[in-house]
């Protein structure tokens, strides 16, 4: 990803975890040592800035070490990434050895997401933020708290952490457990899921409909716990609509097609995936511009992938039928082989 030669480690998710679904597992898994390889550096920070576990960084080096940026050392939906390929692996593998290897990295950044959630003593509940940079990184990230994307992936990873507890005979974390209990809903108002708690004009001030449309993320490649499929299809509905469409990023269209699928429209998925927009055109030789700046931009690539397996295989909870995030109108026929159903 040619970003002024820096790495970005929220993007590993759509650079790597369609390999999981597509069989071919070990061409992830060979990237995951990156992070018992940081650890250290990942506990450091979460030490010095008090919080528990270990903070994963965003823009990094090798090394772990952060670049400069008014953005990354704030970015937070990063943090549960690597529960979410631990349990990649463990679904694959279904043994013991799958979970010691992963063991310290899925509870360290479970201890700190929990530690990360604050508790609110006016509402009598865990927030996040602020100080929060959401991935719709619009917002003001002094300001801003419980975005409705990050509020779910922080439950699904506690909880999923706690699944790994329960796997290798362990008690349930105390710690865990109190904050899954007392985290924040996410937002609702007149029928739709805020894109934050902060901004309950967001479907009013055109401003806000611009980058990308993550709360619609609570339901695609993040499972949804707790989001009701009702409100979520009122909000996709919205965004669909509405959304400043030439000011999104090449992910933002996989991303969306997944919540098409869980949420009963499949021909919306398919054209979420084939919406005729600048940022989601695929160059003869696979890459999708962005910017002058910026013309290989390759995370469409992965969440395609990634987006088109869930379609076809499904996912945990789909409706029992082939390739359920195909439309079923008789214009359809899907043939699949090899791949894995989905969280």
């Amino acid at each position: 990803n040619s970003w002024e030669g820096k790495f970005h480690l929220e993007m590993h998710w759509w650079h790597e975890a369609h390999f999981a679904l597509w069989n071919r597992l070990p061409l992830l898994e060979k990237s995951l040592g990156y992070y018992q390889k940081i650890l250290p550096r990942a506990e450091g920070t979460a030490k010095k800035q008090g919080y528990a576990g270990a903070r994963w960084p965003k823009m990094t080096s090798p090394s772990g070490a952060e670049s400069p940026s008014p953005v990354g050392p704030f970015l937070v939906w990063q943090e549960p990434h690597p529960i979410f390929y631990a349990e990649l692996c463990w679904r694959e593998h279904h043994d013991e050895a799958t979970l010691k290897k992963f063991r310290d990295i899925v509870f360290l950044t479970a201890d700190f997401m929990a530690s990360y959630a604050t508790w609110d003593t006016n509402t009598s509940r865990y927030v996040l933020g602020p100080v929060l940079q959401c991935a719709q990184e619009i917002f003001p990230k002094d300001k801003t708290f419980n975005p409705t994307f990050e509020l779910t992936y922080w439950r699904w990873g506690l909880e999923t952490a706690q699944q790994w507890r329960t796997r290798l005979g362990l008690p349930r974390e105390k710690k865990w457990d109190d904050v899954l209990r007392d985290l924040a809903k996410p937002p609702v108002a007149d029928g739709k899921y805020l894109f934050t708690e902060t901004t309950p004009d967001c479907y009013t001030n055109p401003k806000w409909n611009a980058d990308h449309p993550a709360v619609v993320g609570a339901l695609s490649f993040v499972p949804g716990p707790q989001i009701d499929l009702a409100t979520m299809h009122n909000t996709f509905d919205w965004i669909w609509k509405n959304w400043n469409w030439p000011d999104t990023w090449g992910w933002d269209y996989p991303m969306i097609a997944m919540t098409a699928a869980r949420v009963g429209e499949p021909e919306r998925a398919i054209d979420a995936l084939l919406l005729d927009t600048p940022k989601n055109h695929y160059g003869l030789n696979g890459h999708v511009y962005q910017r002058p700046n910026l013309t290989i931009y390759l995370p469409a690539n992965g969440g395609l992938l990634y987006a088109t397996a869930l379609m076809a295989a499904g996912w945990d909870g789909a409706p029992k039928k082939n390739a359920p995030g195909f439309p079923d109108n008789g214009q359809w026929t899907v043939r699949w082989e090899d791949l894995a159903v989905a969280p």
